[in-house]
């Protein structure tokens, strides 16, 4: 893997100090990662190590290996061989891994509070779960709807209900598998915008997935190039939050990161 391209010597950080992201996100570590399917190598022995609390975005072509690499992070899937560790465990406790999708995958028979509730574990008891779940929704400007059905609501607020729902237990590690993919443009950037401040706001490590790589240059403070299974490029993006779409240094990363994409055309 090529060293690390920066454009800026420094950069921004958010919000909580080192310390206190250290202690909210979970670090991760992979080893020697392998997974195939019906003989077809997807993941081919890749490492990757990522900071207690940073934003990590993952791009490539498709079938390149990054829904996998996200799968087996969050769990969802057993790997072939090597090794993953989130915040030190092989085995992380239950809570410790969140994970959104592009669909929000929200209960129709349920109303958007108890969607956002469901995985929730008995701390607290009934009252202390209501005011999670209450204040989770006002944190992604829902406190209104708790009540309502999932069939009321926007694309964009199901996702909103999605993200609730996700950071409600306060994981330590947030998957992203393109979570924003089926929204409108201007939804989406409403979206990236809070997104990156529930995760500004909570500490925890995020790894995201996504095709947009100006939304990997908003939101992420490195972007991860897969190709073939392996990390071919890790890209710094030293730039002070929160950040805007076409500010002439976020243009000039994410212009490197899609001549690396397209090298290959």
């Amino acid at each position: 893997m090529n060293a690390p391209y920066s454009p800026l010597a420094s950069g921004g950080l958010a919000k909580l100090t080192l310390a206190e992201r250290a202690a909210r996100g979970a670090e991760v570590r992979v080893r020697g990662l392998r997974k195939s399917f019906g003989g077809r190598a997807v993941l081919r022995g890749l490492d990757l190590d990522i900071t207690a609390g940073q934003f990590v975005a993952i791009v490539g072509r498709s079938g390149c290996g990054k829904s996998t690499l996200l799968r087996l992070l969050a769990g969802l899937d057993p790997a072939d061989a090597g090794m993953i560790a989130i915040g030190g465990a092989l085995r992380p406790e239950r809570g410790t891994v969140r994970i959104m999708f592009q669909e929000p995958r929200l209960l129709p028979w349920n109303t958007v509070a108890r969607n956002v509730g469901v995985g929730l574990t008995d701390r607290g008891g009934a009252r202390g779960h209501a005011a999670e779940v209450q204040a989770a929704l006002d944190a992604v400007g829902l406190g209104e709807r708790a009540g309502e059905w999932p069939s009321v609501l926007s694309g964009g607020q199901k996702q909103r209900a999605a993200l609730a729902r996700a950071l409600v237990s306060r994981p330590r590690l947030l998957a992203l598998d393109e979570p924003l993919g089926a929204l409108d443009a201007l939804t989406r950037i409403e979206m990236q915008g809070l997104l990156e401040r529930t995760w500004t706001a909570q500490g925890c490590t995020a790894v995201l997935v996504t095709h947009d790589v100006s939304e990997a240059v908003v939101l992420a403070d490195r972007i991860l190039v897969l190709e073939e299974g392996r990390i071919v490029e890790d890209v710094l993006v030293d730039l002070p939050r929160p950040r805007a779409h076409g500010m002439p240094e976020a243009a000039a990363i994410e212009g490197h990161v899609l001549g690396r994409l397209l090298r290959r055309a």
